[in-house]
């Protein structure tokens, strides 16, 4: 099967979401070994420090030698400061694709009427979209955007965001079938993605949530009719589901479990490249999160989970793995043990007067900018 995100022909319609502290350069490095060829996308930046040069954001926006397409989200509530943040990402000739991420949950920015509570003011969202795409067109680099289905049950927003992203020029959309209100809990609405996909039939629908295992993506596609898939927690500790995901979409076998000796490989194998990439020290304290997504379902105790949760070396890395069986299996159903994220529901904040009777019909034409430009770093939801 073959995808296209502007003029970028990719292997499969897979697209590796965002994830704070984890979607660095060693990380899609990895996934890449398993899946050259489909979209991983960076860690999300903050549109403001972009246009502000903060060193700490500008390190972020890094991508590995020869990695194409170079892809990278954004957030921003301020429609000239995207469309400026997107020039210059693209005059400096550091990306080949932007994503606009509308669905993040935070609750200090969805306060201020900004993250996923930009889609209740749709006019609001049609200005930040219709800036990154003037700011990319000129360089031929695709924007795309992903979001969640509303903020409530009782006010969703998905439909609606959709077709304004499409009618704005945006080269494909993704959305997350949860709300903010759901987080990461429950379990993802497919429904939605399918009603997504029939509103807008202009430009391709990926869908997003609760894909863990290759046939999960299978599933989701026939049921729902999209036309990809958006992988988050699912690849965390297992960045071989990329490969899973190509072989199972091109109808070809998709190769059992990995016993504890190939995830090991995997697991050193990343570690290493992590060291390289931010210092030894800064690197094994980082990775320790990686080490307990990558033993999650494997039999291997509660010593040896205390110790990769406290290892600070890559020699004692080693050391722990030679204590393993490595001839030893997944237990049944671990594949599906969820990793990342699994908190919610959650109280949802919206500014003062948002849920007042009336409310919501004067924010269809609100274009007032949230105050979230002092904000720094978030978890793109």
């Amino acid at each position: 099967m073959t995808f296209a995100i502007g003029t970028h022909e990719l292997s499969a319609p897979v697209v590796l979401a965002p994830m704070a502290g984890v979607t660095n350069a060693p990380f899609r490095e990895m996934c890449r070994k398993f899946a050259p060829g489909l979209v991983y996308v960076n860690e999300m930046a903050m549109a403001t420090p972009v246009v502000h040069k903060n060193a700490k954001t500008e390190r972020m926006i890094s991508f590995g030698p020869g990695e194409q397409p170079r892809s990278q989200q954004l957030y921003g509530s301020d429609p000239e400061i995207m469309g400026k943040a997107v020039h210059i990402l693209c005059d400096a000739g550091r990306v080949d694709h932007i994503d606009i991420n509308f669905g993040c949950p935070a609750a200090k920015v969805t306060r201020q009427g900004g993250g996923a509570a930009v889609a209740a003011r749709p006019e609001l969202l049609r200005s930040i979209v219709r800036a990154a795409v003037k700011s990319a067109s000129p360089y031929g680099i695709p924007v795309t955007t992903k979001f969640r289905m509303g903020l409530f049950d009782d006010w969703l927003m998905h439909v609606r965001t959709g077709q304004i992203c499409a009618e704005e020029g945006a080269a494909s959309i993704a959305l997350h079938a949860r709300t903010v209100q759901q987080h990461y809990s429950g379990e993802a609405r497919w429904e939605a993605i399918a009603e997504l996909k029939q509103a807008v039939g202009s430009i391709p629908v990926l869908g997003n949530g609760d894909i863990w295992e290759a046939h999960d993506a299978v599933r989701m596609m026939d049921e729902t009719g999209c036309d990809g898939v958006v992988i988050g927690r699912g690849c965390l500790g297992r960045p071989w589901l990329f490969g899973d995901l190509v072989d199972a979409m091109s109808g070809r076998p998709v190769r059992p479990s990995r016993t504890l000796g190939e995830v090991c490989d995997v697991m050193a194998e990343h570690a290493k490249l992590l060291a390289a990439h931010m210092g030894e020290d800064h690197a094994m304290r980082d990775f320790r999160k990686h080490a307990n997504w990558y033993m999650s379902g494997y039999p291997v105790g509660p010593e040896v989970r205390r110790r990769l949760s406290t290892n600070s070396s890559l020699a004692e890395l080693d050391d722990i793995i030679a204590t393993l069986d490595s001839a030893a299996e997944i237990v049944e159903g671990g594949e599906r043990i969820k990793r990342g994220h699994t908190n919610g529901p959650i109280k949802v904040a919206v500014p003062a007067g948002w849920l007042d009777a009336n409310a919501r019909e004067t924010l269809d034409t609100d274009v007032t900018v949230p105050d979230d430009g002092d904000v720094m770093a978030l978890s793109g939801g």
